[in-house]
């Protein structure tokens, strides 16, 4: 589980072409303190550590994820968004995120609105249902809220969120441009709630 509090911008050093990729992801995180084993978070997508040096990590990406997430982030230079798994007793400043990618967004336009940027983005409309105005969502791995949401004409969904100074600076947000596509994670209580209605329904 994770928050979507990002705490560092990893850079991919290399990636390795096979049945699916293993990155060498740079990273100012304290190697010492990650096992082999652990679960970090790529850009909002849960990977495994599998080798580690003193200032990187080695993840596998299955051509299953590769073919589900933004394409971009698995290439040699990408910025990767990184948070290490929640543990028991940290202060859960986002909200819970599990590193599941649901689909992949389109940045459709941005704007300056007061010191921050506003970010229109489409998703397939089946995703309608479960996001909400004022409500959760992660992009990249990045905890942000919703601040409206509306059905489009040509049959997907917009919503758009505001990136803060703060999120900016601290994440690849800062750098998001028109056309951009972006892993999306929605609130895993709305996923939960939308089968529950869809179950009932039945």
């Amino acid at each position: 589980m994770f928050t979507g509090i990002v705490t560092d911008v990893g850079t991919v050093r290399s990636a390795e072409q096979g049945g699916g990729q293993r990155l060498v992801i740079g990273t100012s995180y304290d190697m010492d303190g990650v096992d082999l084993g652990a679960s970090i978070a790529c850009s909002g997508v849960c990977l495994t550590v599998v080798d580690k040096g003193e200032d990187w990590f080695a993840v596998d990406v299955s051509g299953e994820t590769i073919s589900k997430t933004a394409p971009d982030r698995w290439r040699e230079g990408a910025r990767l968004n990184l948070e290490r798994a929640l543990r028991l007793g940290d202060e859960l400043g986002g909200h819970i995120v599990t590193g599941h990618v649901d689909a992949v967004a389109e940045v459709v336009g941005t704007c300056p609105e007061g010191d921050s940027t506003r970010v229109g983005l489409r998703v397939p409309r089946e995703l309608a249902p479960m996001i909400a105005a004022k409500g959760s969502i992660t992009l990249d791995g990045a905890s942000l809220t919703v601040n409206e949401v509306r059905d489009a004409e040509d049959g997907s969904t917009h919503f758009a969120v505001n990136i803060i100074p703060h999120t900016a600076q601290h994440t690849t947000l800062g750098a998001i441009e028109q056309g951009q596509q972006l892993n999306v994670e929605i609130d895993v209580l709305a996923r939960y709630l939308e089968r529950m209605l869809a179950a009932r329904a039945h």
